[in-house]
């Protein structure tokens, strides 16, 4: 994960796991990127011993490092946030080989490479609102003339950065287009703006291809287009839809099949917009307006799949 003396506890997913992993009597070793190592074809970290408690002022304690192989753990949560980048790749590589040594870990390696977060809602074209992936200035303006208002995003943000709403008549689109595409270098997607969003951006969270039956709506500040919490938005608690539901029913058994046990879904309005798989989080907010206990469940279901191997 990321350093842990960096983390917001009260709505930290990955502090949120922790705890339930302690409480269940697990042994817990914390690492992070820079910790993990081969020797050759055998993945190795440096391993620190982590206990966990519910206080903001001293929420964890570790011990002194110590190597040991990755394949002695049975399970390996990767909760490394975004950025996606070639670190991020070299890493899977390494959790790869633990992998194939037998620890289970999750999300699945390969997914995780395969399964770009913006992108991947393309292969579900019923779930989606009109989409488009390019670089090209053209055929970019042409989809913002068609759709007028139009979101326009980066395939390897998070957080809400660089999302911009555009229109035709907007004298900035074209510098923006320009900005975002990297002058045509950088591949961006357009998608047809909901004005749904003003009643939120739903999360709803996945456990092995079902959905938690709540979701969090991420509501836009004002003057917002993003109802991501990091840039302003609010959050409230809904039940999900028979639209939601079936967006879900669509989407569960891919994401069983690529080893994805535990996805964070985006909706806005009727529409799929992101599937997040690197570091989804919310559980913490959906487990305190709904006195329910995600992470435990999410165990659970990673203990019946270790036992099962």
């Amino acid at each position: 994960m990321d350093p842990i003396d960096g983390i917001t506890i009260k709505k930290d997913s990955s502090f949120a796991m922790l705890l339930a992993a302690q409480k269940r009597g697990w042994d817990i070793s914390y690492m992070e990127q820079k910790d993990l190592f081969t020797i050759d074809d055998i993945p190795m970290a440096n391993m620190r011993s982590l206990q966990v408690e519910e206080n903001p002022k001293q929420w964890f304690t570790l011990s002194d490092s110590h190597i040991e192989e990755l394949a002695s753990l049975d399970i390996l949560l990767m909760r490394k946030d975004p950025p996606f980048d070639l670190e991020y790749i070299y890493t899977t590589y390494i959790l790869e080989h633990a992998e194939r040594l037998g620890t289970l870990v999750v999300n699945s390696p390969a997914a995780l490479r395969n399964v770009n977060e913006k992108f991947f809602i393309t292969h579900f074209p019923e779930c989606i609102a009109p989409t488009q992936v390019s670089r090209n200035m053209n055929t970019l303006l042409d989809f913002i003339e068609r759709h007028e208002s139009t979101i326009i995003k980066p395939l390897d943000g998070m957080g809400g950065h660089s999302i911009f709403r555009v229109s035709g008549s907007d004298p900035n689109t074209k510098v923006i287009l320009e900005t975002i595409t990297k002058n045509e270098t950088s591949y961006v997607m357009a998608q047809k703006y909901l004005p749904e969003i003003s009643a939120g951006d739903k999360r709803i969270l996945m456990i092995n291809g079902a959905p938690v039956p709540y979701a969090l709506a991420r509501i836009p500040a004002d003057g917002e287009v993003r109802g991501n919490l990091a840039r302003g938005g609010s959050g409230i608690g809904i039940e999900l839809s028979e639209r939601d539901r079936w967006i879900c029913n669509q989407v569960g058994p891919r994401l069983r099949e690529l080893g994805l046990y535990f996805v964070g879904l985006d909706v806005i309005g009727d529409y799929l917009t992101e599937i997040n798989v690197t570091s989804p989080t919310c559980i913490r907010e959906l487990d305190s307006l709904y006195n329910i206990d995600i992470s435990t469940q999410l165990l659970d279901e990673l203990e019946k799949h270790k036992q099962a191997q």
